[in-house]
C-alpha cells in the first residue's frame, strides 16, 4: 500500500511539473499577460494602448478636398481652409483643433494635390515622411471613381493594391505614425442634392465627376444604373480602406463618417457644387477630430 501511494505521489508530482513547464514555454499567464522575464520582473502586456489621440505634428495627403479647391476662389486651391492642416477660424482645422493654432502652423504640412488618386498616394506619403510627422491624414478616391466613364474607374483591386503599397513605403520609413483614414464621400448624394441648384448642373456641364454627374436630369433606368455602378464601386472603395486599415493597429477608419454624414448645399462649394465649401471644409474637421480623439475607433 505505501508503495503504491508513493507512486500515485510521484506520479503527481512529475504531472504537475510538466503543466508548469508548459505554462512556461507558453509563455501565459492566467490573466492572459506574459511569463516572467529571467530576471524576475514581468513583461509588458501585449495588450497596450498604441494610439495617441494627441500627436505633436500632422501632414496631410490626398486629393482636391484637403487642398481646399473651389472653396475660397474659382478654379483654385485654398488650403488655408483645409480641413486636415488650414489655418482659417471659420474652419478651426484639425491641425489647430489638435495642436493649437500657433503650434499648428510650424507642425502641420499639406502634401494633397488636387486630381489626384490612389495611384499617387505612395509618392505623397514619400514626401510627407521627410517631415516626420507623428500623425498622417488619408482622403484619397473620389477622383478613382469620378472618371469620364464608369469603365474608366479603377477597379478596386488595383486601389487595394495601391493603397497597401503607400502604407507599405510609409511603414518602411515612419513604422510608428498613425494614420488616419477618410472615407470616400457619398457621389450619389452629392448629385441628388447639387442638381437641385440650376447653375450647379451647368457647371457640372464643364465635366466634373461625369461617371456620376454627366446628364444630371437624366432619370433613365441608363442613368441611374451607371449612377448605381459608381456608388457601388464608392462602397466597394471604403471596403478596401477599413480593411487595409484595420491590418495596421496605428491606423484608424473613420468608420464611414465621411460617407455617411447627410451634407447640404451649404457645405457644398458654390463655384462648382461638388468640392466641400468652408463649411464643408469645417465639417470634415470635426468629423477627423472625433476619430482620432475617440477612446477607441
Amino acid at each position: 500500500m505505501r508503495k503504491q501511494r508513493r507512486r500515485r505521489r510521484s506520479h503527481a508530482l512529475v504531472g504537475a511539473v510538466a503543466v508548469t513547464a508548459a505554462l512556461g514555454l507558453a509563455g501565459c499567464d492566467v490573466l492572459g499577460g506574459s511569463s516572467a522575464s529571467s530576471g524576475g520582473k514581468p513583461r509588458a502586456s501585449r495588450a497596450v494602448a498604441v494610439w495617441d489621440s494627441s500627436p505633436a505634428s500632422i501632414a496631410a495627403v490626398g486629393d482636391s478636398i484637403t487642398r481646399g479647391f473651389d472653396a475660397c476662389t474659382v478654379l483654385s486651391d485654398c488650403p488655408e481652409v483645409s480641413w486636415a492642416t488650414g489655418t482659417s477660424d471659420q474652419v478651426d482645422s484639425l491641425a489647430v483643433r489638435l495642436l493649437g493654432r500657433a503650434k499648428a502652423a510650424d507642425h502641420s504640412w499639406n502634401y494633397a494635390v488636387t486630381g489626384a488618386r490612389m495611384a499617387d498616394l505612395s509618392g505623397q506619403l514619400a514626401d510627407a515622411a521627410v517631415r516626420r510627422p507623428q500623425l498622417v491624414t488619408v482622403m484619397v478616391g473620389a477622383n478613382d471613381a469620378c472618371r469620364t466613364s464608369v469603365r474608366a474607374m479603377t477597379s478596386v483591386t488595383a486601389f487595394r493594391t495601391q493603397f497597401e503599397d503607400a502604407m507599405d513605403t510609409l511603414r518602411k520609413t515612419l513604422p510608428k505614425t498613425q494614420v488616419y483614414v477618410a472615407s470616400v464621400p457619398n457621389l450619389k448624394r452629392l448629385w441628388s442634392e447639387g442638381r437641385t441648384n440650376p447653375l450647379g448642373k451647368q457647371v457640372w456641364k464643364l465635366g466634373i465627376c461625369p461617371s456620376m454627374l454627366r446628364d444630371a436630369d437624366n432619370l433613365t433606368n441608363a442613368a441611374t444604373l451607371r449612377r448605381d455602378k459608381v456608388q457601388q464601386r464608392v462602397e466597394d472603395y471604403n471596403k478596401v480602406l477599413e480593411q487595409v486599415c484595420a491590418k495596421d493597429r496605428r491606423c484608424r477608419f473613420d468608420g464611414g463618417a465621411v460617407y455617411d454624414y447627410r451634407f447640404g448645399t451649404d457645405q457644398l462649394s458654390h463655384w462648382d457644387w461638388f468640392h466641400p465649401s468652408t463649411d464643408g471644409q469645417s465639417k470634415l474637421a470635426a468629423i477627423a477630430y472625433r476619430t482620432i480623439t475617440a477612446k477607441a475607433p
